[in-house]
């Protein structure tokens, strides 16, 4: 027979088998020492006042092995991890990479795309510059679903 209780520091639901009975192990969550109950102190808690409590039949075994270690748990929750642009931002000084394509900067007919150029190259100044490449590429219309080509510049700075 399995004896089922809860940890009483964090309240992690255990199931050990009855020879664990009255050992102590630390907690595989919260790692504080609990001491394994007697299946009787167990099902007294557990059964409502007024109520026999039998011996369950016999059934299989179960074997379970409580986890032992030595080490803190980690958090089971990971925090995500940082935009790319939020990571270069926080990061110390290097090479940077920026890409402007023309078709981002097209406005209602208006085509902005020497001035964002021009602005950006100003921004970071002569100095940090270490290359500017011209690419080709391609975007998806949302209008014509159809695929057209496009061009744009990749710009490598120190920054």
């Amino acid at each position: 027979m399995d004896i089922v209780f809860n940890c009483p520091h964090c309240g992690l639901s255990l199931e050990v088998d009855q020879d664990a009975a009255g050992q102590q192990f630390d907690c595989p969550t919260c790692q504080k020492p609990v001491t394994v109950p007697t299946a009787a102190a167990v099902l007294l808690k557990t059964a409502p006042v007024g109520t026999a409590v039998l011996p369950e039949s016999p059934r299989d075994e179960k074997r379970m092995a409580v986890p032992a270690s030595q080490k803190p748990g980690g958090s089971l929750i990971q925090k995500p991890n940082k935009s790319l642009e939020l990571a270069a931002k926080e990061s110390k000084p290097g090479m940077r990479v920026k890409t402007l394509r023309h078709s981002d900067f097209k406005e209602a007919g208006k085509d902005k795309f020497d001035e964002v150029v021009s602005d950006f190259l100003n921004k970071i100044g002569d100095q940090a510059i270490v290359s500017i490449t011209p690419i080709q590429c391609s975007y998806l219309d949302a209008g014509t679903q159809k695929l057209l080509p496009d061009f744009g510049v990749l710009v490598i700075y120190r920054g």
